[in-house]
């Protein structure tokens, strides 16, 4: 397949699932699995990252109006009720430290194993299950969503979901998204604040991760060679990272606005019930294989 193609099929499956609960690492390496790239070759784990930065882009430039009045009112908040303690820079900046530290040390301890088909499906089935429960639970009333805007988030929330965020970054498939929305609600907040403070923790949290990855493939230990560091790049290499990238940030930015307007209105059961269905499905493929 032209390289062109495929660095518009992998940015669209990049756009439409870096933000959805669904997790974009799973579904870019299947998909990868499935076009026959392989998963160790240094220009498309260099083109993975790249298409990742175009989605990352996406949220400053959607919440742009809510981080300058963020800005503005840091530390007292807009009513003039908050400190710098629990001011929403300042719990995002806490949960993603409560989701960095442990998260770098499981990572150093468990190893890279847990990138197989078999963790990936597992985790999106378990996922599944968790946001279906929580989802349920939150319709039902039986969890309050107390907490209707970021502005009103508490400090133990903001360390609870960061927390709880760890788990995606430390078992592929358990996505950033899912992670951070059903932790919220737990912790009292409901939908629509859940999202926007997932959305909020995603800035710091994939560029450190982003920045991390492209590290290690530059600098790798123990002597290994560069995943990407001796890359030759031509004309067509550059247009085809384009490519990604831009289709990336578009799609990814179209994901952002529908995924807040679903929602209001809506909850999150239909994610869960795909993430159980691919999961079940990579599970099947992975142990008959």
């Amino acid at each position: 397949m032209h390289p062109y193609i495929l660095a518009l099929i992998l940015g669209v499956i990049e756009g439409l699932t870096e933000f959805l609960p669904v997790s974009s690492t799973a579904h870019l390496r299947i998909a990868q699995s499935l076009l026959g790239i392989a998963l160790d070759d240094g220009y498309w784990k260099m083109f993975a990252i790249v298409i990742q930065l175009g989605a990352i882009l996406t949220l400053p430039i959607y919440f742009r109006e809510r981080i300058a009045k963020f800005l503005r009112t840091f530390p007292n908040g807009e009513r003039g009720e908050r400190t710098v303690f629990n001011h929403p820079l300042t719990l995002v900046c806490v949960a993603f430290v409560c989701t960095a530290a442990p998260a770098f040390l499981l990572t150093k301890v468990i190893g890279k194993h847990l990138e197989s088909l078999v963790i990936m499906g597992a985790s999106l089935v378990i996922g599944g299950i968790i946001m279906w429960v929580v989802d349920a639970l939150y319709a039902k009333g039986i969890l309050a969503g107390k907490t209707t805007h970021v502005e009103e988030m508490s400090l133990g929330q903001a360390i609870w979901i960061g927390l709880c965020q760890t788990l995606s970054a430390v078992f592929p498939g358990t996505s950033r998204s899912m992670s951070t929305i059903a932790a919220g609600q737990l912790a009292g907040m409901d939908r629509s604040s859940a999202l926007e403070f997932s959305f909020f923790l995603s800035i710091p949290t994939m560029v450190v991760a982003t920045a991390y990855d492209l590290f290690k493939s530059l600098r790798p230990h123990h002597g290994e060679p560069a995943a990407i560091g001796n890359l030759v790049m031509n004309a067509s290499h550059w247009i085809t990272l384009f490519i990604g990238f831009a289709v990336s940030f578009v799609v990814a930015y179209g994901v952002v606005a529908w995924f807040m307007n679903w929602v209001r209105k809506r909850g999150f059961a239909p994610f869960a019930l795909y993430r159980i269905l691919v999961g079940a499905a990579v599970l099947w493929v992975a142990l008959k294989g």
